[in-house]
């Protein structure tokens, strides 16, 4: 026998939210957060640490090769280390500063399909993404700074707050 009442289809329950969300990004309902989580911008972070870290291994391989070759100054072993952290920190600021200036978006953040952005739509300036940078890692320590992006509405960390910035997933297959 064939009803043909109409079915009550119920409603999505919050795991199927979130996992519509998570998996859909372009399909945000209404009213949702179309902010990037911890999860998310963690995964994006771990790929441009593999990119960076990457690049300066084989970095330090060509100048090791180099000095191999060509003979090298007397450098005091501390001077040398000193000089290699301070040309690391300013490749890794360097690369966040260009990516999130231009593109608003490292490597990471184009695999994962989110972007910086200003909170205001304003251009994002090497200021404000050397003031990001500035509070990730004052926020290392204890993971405190990024603890508000569990319980923000916005999903805004320490950096986040400093820069104003915010971190949204992209659009860039609607309308397809």
């Amino acid at each position: 026998m064939v009803s043909t009442a109409s079915h009550h289809v119920p409603a999505p329950t919050s795991a199927q939210a979130v996992a519509r969300r998570v998996h859909r990004p372009d399909a945000v309902e209404a009213g949702a957060s179309a902010y990037a989580g911890l999860i998310t911008r963690l995964i994006a972070f771990a790929l441009d640490a593999g990119v960076i870290n990457g690049v300066a291994v084989v970095v330090t391989g060509t100048v090791a090769l180099v000095f191999t070759i060509i003979p090298a100054p007397a450098l005091d072993h501390d001077v040398a280390v000193a000089l290699g952290a301070l040309a690391f920190a300013l490749w890794v600021i360097g690369y966040f500063v260009a990516f999130w200036t231009t593109t608003g978006q490292t490597p990471g953040n184009r695999l994962l399909k989110i972007a910086v952005v200003r909170e205001d739509s304003s251009p994002l300036l090497p200021r404000h993404a050397i003031v990001r940078v500035f509070g990730i890692v004052i926020s290392l320590p204890l993971l405190i700074g990024f603890l508000p992006i569990l319980v923000t509405s916005r999903r805004r960390g320490l950096h986040d707050w400093l820069a104003g910035t915010v971190v949204m997933f992209t659009r860039e297959d609607v309308g397809r």
